[in-house]
């Protein structure tokens, strides 16, 4: 938490614009310290997600705790939407409990138009994947979107 609140200052980054990433996997390992530096950084106004939901062995009591902003569905439940009931009905209820508990929803991996229908079907409002970019460099980046209309 110190880290993060040296680098905002010394960079002048507003912390809104930061959002960090932890991973289902470590949230499970040490608990009570993950939580402890969790709150800290929300203090300070840090946007925070978790990564690969849906591949731990997370506790829906922990979840209710965490002071996260976003879930995101790992890759491995969206890759076959549209091919896989089963992975639908996963996906389904993350949407459904991340937008319950008042959590932003994220889908990793989409790479298929099919999928994203799916997902925006059950409001789910932010995806990420080839279908609409594959990665870039910094430079490319700027110059796209530093372009003239």
């Amino acid at each position: 938490v110190e880290m993060v609140s040296g680098c905002l200052t010394k960079y002048r980054l507003p912390p809104e614009t930061l959002e960090l990433e932890v991973t289902e996997s470590v949230l499970m390992r040490q608990t009570g310290r993950v939580l402890e530096a969790l709150n800290g950084l929300r203090r300070h106004g840090v946007y925070l997600a978790v990564d690969d939901f849906g591949t731990g062995y997370s506790s829906l009591a922990y979840l209710r705790q965490l002071p996260v902003h976003r879930l995101k569905i790992d890759y491995s439940f969206v890759r076959d939407i549209g091919r896989d009931a089963n992975d639908e009905v996963i996906a389904r209820a993350i949407i459904v409990l991340g937008r319950s508990l008042g959590m932003d929803v994220v889908a990793e991996g989409v790479e298929r138009e099919e999928q994203a229908d799916f997902l925006r079907r059950e409001n789910c409002h932010v995806a990420q994947g080839y279908l609409f970019a594959y990665p870039q460099a910094a430079d490319e980046v700027s110059a796209t979107w530093n372009k003239p209309a």
